[in-house]
């Protein structure tokens, strides 16, 4: 499991004195208990476990973009080489082609007509890409899909 990996991985970090990834992990590892408690659970699966790494990875390229606004180029550094670790644990990404296909089958089972249907494709989408795509990435195509080409 994805959490007793990470808990090693901390462990490790620790006796090896590796004062960032030990940082770094022992917050998620915060997180994700955090979430267990809110899910009134003892531990996270697989699928919860990614939520929380994929909202950490949001919360630090948001923060690199803030320090870079900022001048800060130490801290935006920082921040990367944490961010650099959180991505060690994700499920490897589907690639784009992979994401058309697969918003091509939730459009066809759903009999898709229109940008009124997102919801519909949406939720079949997200059920298939869990964990393995960018959730921004996926609305955008999943719009771009159902959008009315322009007149002319």
């Amino acid at each position: 499991m994805l959490e007793e990996k990470i808990l090693n991985d901390y462990k490790g970090a620790m006796k090896s004195r590796d004062t960032l990834k030990s940082a770094v992990l022992s917050f998620l590892r915060a997180e994700m208990k955090n979430m267990a408690i809110a899910k009134k659970k003892d531990s996270l699966d697989d699928n919860e476990t990614v939520v929380v790494i994929r909202k950490q990875i949001k919360a630090r390229q948001e923060s690199i973009e803030q320090f870079k606004n900022g001048n800060r180029q130490d801290l935006a550094d920082k921040e990367s080489r944490e961010l650099e670790i959180l991505k060690t644990y994700l499920p490897p990404e589907l690639s784009p082609d992979e994401i058309k296909k697969i918003i091509e089958e939730a459009v066809a089972e759903t009999g898709a007509q229109g940008i009124k249907d997102m919801g519909k494709v949406m939720k079949e989408v997200t059920a298939k890409v869990s964990g393995k795509a960018d959730g921004k990435l996926v609305s955008d195509s999943v719009r771009q899909r159902l959008m009315p080409p322009p007149a002319e």
